[in-house]
């Protein structure tokens, strides 16, 4: 495991992408011994500066370090359907070579390829055990395993390894409870140098420091998560009382060089009354008025220069407070009335699903808000493909009588060589460009934001992007699937998608693992696949 000594180094690090796109520029990061959880807007650099550490891109400029071996463990990830689990795991050689071994194959290639690790079996099925894959025969394929078995997967080859520095980028995406319990317990058990990029807050307490990437820059936060939120509070509540303190300043300072300019008038005008009334020969009054003219001056010029610090403390004040941009959207020609049926399954069995499985009946109607639940691997993804057309059932029937339309896990709905301005513009190809880009700027995208292509976008910069493609589509979605839709989102992010889907009037079928999220978006229907069944379940 590691040593003390291991570290990850960014020195001077810039990249931009081939656009000419900045994203970081003469970044400097220093990460020793213990796990850091790695948090920030969408679009900060979090996963750009996780791929750049694991050498997945190259910097622009600088350089990056890391003392010892390391493990990445990706956002998005994908398994070959025809790869088998010792493969996935990374020790198929291995036992290949012991089982020749075994055999009476004494050929020294087989030595080579065992090395020291003669208990790999062993090990491997004691480490799928602990994250719940214990079910897994070694030599099965990985063809049948969910996007967060798949996860687990990936984390069990690389806790296999014991690399010195381990960088993980939202693991916990589409992992159902019971998953996530032993993510965290394999997190909590850590002892090397981990880097987390995550917005699941019960993954962060797991951590021993907080990395806040803002504006190019990293803020350090001892502790976990809910001793970083306790801090920024703090921190904020300060920040709001010095603009207070310092808009109170500014408008004293205003009212000290007002009051201060009547004075000097009225000062002046009283000389110059004086010198008349005494005729002051001219040269005297010349005298006299220069003079006065000096010192207006200089009580004007000192007067200004207060209100001009007073503006300056009060800018500064201001940019320590974080303002956090929010979507805001109405979409009144999503709103369904409440007896229109918007979904009805008759009879349905989907494809792949388990054999001898109740057919599922279900009936939608009006603005339902609706969470499909239920263990990873239980078929959510199947049902709601099934649902959205993309899968034709294995019997019974599907229809969606009003406008539908389907966000999938893995955001695979834009064209990455099109801008996110030209991606709204297939979904809505009647729209001019001025009411794209209008719309687009309540989903953050404004300027320059909006002509950059797809390919470029964080994980929650593609999200809202694939969000506004498909609210602005025409016909506007009576009916929305949303599959995971918090994986990838930092935690503005989540609040910002509550926003959107609160100002959606149509129907919702929402798969997700994040309960909060659930709660805080009026799901009106819970309901569990297991087994291949569908079934009402009481609120989470």
């Amino acid at each position: 495991m590691a040593q003390p000594t291991t570290s990850v180094l960014c020195s001077d690090l810039s990249f931009e992408w081939p656009d000419g796109a900045p994203v970081l520029e003469g970044f400097h990061l220093a990460v020793g011994p213990g796990r850091t959880g790695l948090i920030g807007l969408n679009g900060a650099g979090k996963s750009t500066l996780l791929r750049l550490i694991a050498g997945e891109l190259t910097p622009t400029s600088g350089t990056v370090r890391v003392g010892g071996e390391l493990g990445y463990l990706p956002q998005g990830l994908t398994l070959r359907q025809d790869e088998r689990v010792d493969e996935a795991l990374g020790i198929r050689a291995a036992r290949e070579a012991l089982h020749a071994i075994e055999s009476g194959d004494t050929d020294e290639r087989h030595f080579t390829a065992v090395g020291d690790d003669w208990d790999v079996e062993e090990r491997a099925r004691e480490t799928l055990g602990r994250l719940g894959l214990g079910r897994l025969d070694l030599d099965r394929t990985t063809g049948e395993l969910s996007g967060g078995e798949g996860v687990l997967l990936h984390l069990a080859a690389l806790l296999l390894r014991r690399p010195d520095v381990l960088l993980l980028d939202e693991p916990t995406n589409n992992l159902d409870r019971s998953a996530r319990a032993r993510l965290y317990e394999a997190v909590a058990a850590w002892r090397g140098v981990m880097v987390i990029v995550s917005h699941d807050r019960e993954l962060l307490q797991h951590v021993d420091q907080i990395a806040d990437l803002r504006d190019g820059s990293v803020t350090w936060y001892g502790g976990n998560f809910a001793d970083y939120e306790r801090t920024l509070a703090a921190e904020q509540e300060t920040a709001e009382r010095l603009v207070r303190n310092a808009a109170a300043d500014v408008q004293r300072q205003k009212r000290d060089l007002i009051e201060a300019r009547a004075r000097l008038e009225r000062s002046a005008a009283y000389g110059k009354a004086k010198s008349i009334q005494r005729n002051d020969p001219k040269i005297l009054a010349g005298a006299f008025k220069r003079r006065a003219e000096e010192t207006s001056g200089r009580l004007r010029g000192m007067h200004a220069e207060r209100l001009a610090d007073a503006k300056e403390r009060l800018t500064a004040a201001e940019e320590a407070v974080r303002d956090d941009a929010e979507i805001r959207i109405d979409l009144p020609h999503t709103a369904v009335p409440a007896g229109r049926t918007v979904l009805l399954l008759d009879r349905v069995r989907p494809a792949h699903g388990p054999v001898g499985a109740a057919p599922i009946d279900l009936e939608l109607r009006g603005p339902e808000r609706v969470a499909l639940v239920g263990r990873n691997g239980s078929g959510k993804t199947t049902l709601l493909r099934t649902v959205a057309g993309e899968l034709a059932p294995a019997a019974g029937e599907v229809g969606t009588p009003v406008p539908m339309r389907y966000l999938p896990q893995r955001l695979d709905l834009l064209d990455d060589e099109l801008s996110v301005v030209g991606n709204v513009r297939q979904f809505a190809p009647s729209a001019g460009n001025n009411a794209i880009r209008a719309r687009l700027a309540r989903f953050l995208f404004r300027g320059e934001r909006a002509d950059r292509p797809a390919g470029t976008l964080s994980g929650g910069e593609r999200f809202r992007a694939t969000l506004a493609a498909l609210l602005l589509s025409e016909p506007p979605p009576q009916l929305l699937l949303l599959d995971e839709p918090t994986n990838n989102l930092d935690l503005a992010s989540v609040r910002q998608l509550t926003q959107a889907l609160s100002g959606y009037r149509g129907a919702l079928v929402v798969v997700s693992h994040d309960v909060p999220f659930l709660r805080s978006i009026g799901i009106t229907r819970w309901l569990e696949l297991d087994g291949g069944s569908l079934r009402t379940v009481d609120p989470l």
